[in-house]
C-alpha cells in the first residue's frame, strides 16, 4: 500500500490490515559520474514497493534528504543537518502515528555514519515518547551484508561501485550513465578535513565495472527476503517492561 497513492477510504481500509508503515530514507547526493543522484532513495523504495506487493504494509512517501559528510563537496549533494534529520524524523513518525500507525521501518538507502547514527537518535527518542510502538532502523546494506556477499567481487566496495551499480543496473537501467573508474577515498585516520574532494575526487567507493544486471538482482532478493523476515520480527516484539 503505496501510501502516496492512496485515498482518504483506501488508507482507513489500510488499516484494517495492518499497523505497520515502512518509511524509505535516502540523499540527494553524487553517486559518481554514472549514477543518478537519488541512487539511495531510489534503492530503499523500490524494496518498499515490491514488499508492500507481498505483504500488507504500508510504505510512506521517500525521504529524499540526508546527512552527506564526505560528498558534501561533491557536485550535485544536498545534505542537511542530523538536527534536521532528527526533526523530521520525529514530526513524520508522530503524523504517522496518529493516523493509527504503530510499528515502524525506517529503511535508510544512505548509510553514512552521521546519517544512521541521527536516525537512530530519533528512533530511541521515539520510543520514549510513543509508549507500544515498535521501531526499527536499518539499512538496506544491514540486510544484505552477510547472504549476498558471496556475490560481490571488490573488497570493501560500498559507494556507487559494484553493488550499487548492480543494483540500478537491475532496477533502473535508464539511469545508469555508462560507468566510472574504480577507486577509493583516502581519507586520514581521525582528522577531519575541510577539502573532502581532495581525498575522494571521483566520488567512487569500489569497482563499478565489476557490476552486472542480474548481480542486481540478486542482491535485491537478497534484501527482500531480509526484510520481509525483519517486518515478521518487529510485528511479533514484545519486550517486557523494564524492572
Amino acid at each position: 500500500m503505496i501510501i502516496a497513492d492512496m485515498t482518504m477510504a483506501e488508507f482507513v481500509a489500510g488499516l484494517e490490515q495492518t499497523r505497520t508503515v515502512l518509511i524509505p530514507f535516502g540523499s540527494t547526493e553524487e553517486h559518481g559520474s554514472h549514477l543518478p543522484l537519488d541512487t539511495d532513495t531510489l534503492h530503499a523504495m523500490e524494496v518498499g514497493r515490491q514488499l508492500s506487493q507481498q505483504r500488507s504494509i504500508f510504505i510512506a512517501p521517500p525521504v529524499h534528504y540526508g546527512v552527506c559528510r564526505s560528498s558534501s563537496q561533491h557536485p550535485g549533494t544536498v545534505t542537511i543537518t542530523t538536527g534536521t534529520l532528527k526533526r523530521l524524523t520525529t514530526d513524520i513518525v508522530k503524523s504517522l502515528h496518529q493516523q493509527g500507525l504503530m510499528n515502524f521501518v525506517l529503511l535508510s538507502g544512505h548509510a553514512g555514519g552521521t546519517h544512521m547514527a541521527a536516525l537512530t537518535d530519533a528512533g530511541e527518542r521515539l520510543l520514549e515518547m510513543l509508549p507500544g510502538i515498535r521501531i526499527a532502523v536499518l539499512t538496506e546494506y544491514m540486510l544484505a551484508s552477510r547472504e549476498g556477499a558471496h556475490l560481490i567481487e571488490t573488497e570493501g566496495d560500498s559507494h556507487a561501485g559494484e553493488i550499487e551499480t548492480s543494483r540500478m543496473l537491475h532496477s533502473h537501467p535508464h539511469l545508469v550513465k555508462g560507468t566510472a573508474p574504480r577507486e577509493f577515498p583516502t581519507f586520514p585516520t581521525g582528522i577531519l578535513v575541510r577539502n573532502k574532494r581532495k581525498f575522494w575526487p571521483g566520488g567512487v567507493w569500489g569497482d563499478p565495472s565489476k557490476a552486472t544486471a542480474e548481480k542486481g538482482a540478486q542482491l535485491e532478493a537478497v534484501v527482500l527476503r531480509a526484510l520481509d523476515h525483519l517486518v515478521d520480527q518487529l510485528e511479533g516484539w514484545n519486550e517486557d517492561p523494564v524492572r
